[in-house]
């Protein structure tokens, strides 16, 4: 397996359960179950608004084929959806832009509900990260300022475990 692929494969098993812990946390107001009307656990490859990108094991990678989508009146980089054993489980979305984190943070309080920004919630620094967690959907939004980036996952709260199986307790 290539540096690059190995790099992609542990942001997709580890990256939204290995954020700082000081994050602003909000309970979801409207839990979807799925992201754009598609329930977690689907098979993503029964869908023709879908493109296969790659697969890799037990994890599938799918692009829509419309394009990126804007997000309220944000635009993002990339949309990826990936399945773990044929089930659909989790989106990220990447972006990059102060005025797009903005924009995000506002379409996904939107979505999801209000952050708590109650004196002491915040978190301010280089990093900031944002959690939104329903019955089925927990939504996590980690902007890092010094490189101008920013991610969104998107994922399902059942499936987002199957990501760790495997996973040795001594790996880090």
């Amino acid at each position: 397996m290539d540096t690059r692929t190995l790099l992609w494969a542990s942001l997709l098993l580890l990256a939204p359960h290995s954020m700082p812990s000081d994050a602003t946390a909000g309970e979801m107001v409207n839990d979807p179950n799925g992201y754009r009307g598609i329930n977690w656990g689907t098979p993503l490859t029964q869908s023709p608004e879908f493109t296969l990108v790659k697969t890799v094991e037990r994890l599938s990678e799918f692009n829509l084929k419309e394009g990126v989508p804007l997000l309220g009146e944000a635009k993002a980089e990339s949309m990826r959806f990936i399945a773990i054993d044929e089930q659909f489980a989790r989106v990220i979305i990447r972006y990059t832009g102060k005025g797009t984190h903005e924009k995000m943070l506002a379409y996904l309080q939107k979505q999801y509900g209000p952050l708590d920004r109650t004196p002491g919630s915040m978190m301010r620094g280089l990093n900031q990260q944002f959690d939104w967690r329903g019955d089925t959907t927990e939504v996590n939004l980690v902007y890092d300022s010094a490189r101008d980036r920013g991610f969104v996952f998107i994922e399902s709260r059942v499936l987002a475990a199957k990501f760790n199986e495997g996973l040795s307790e001594t790996a880090y």
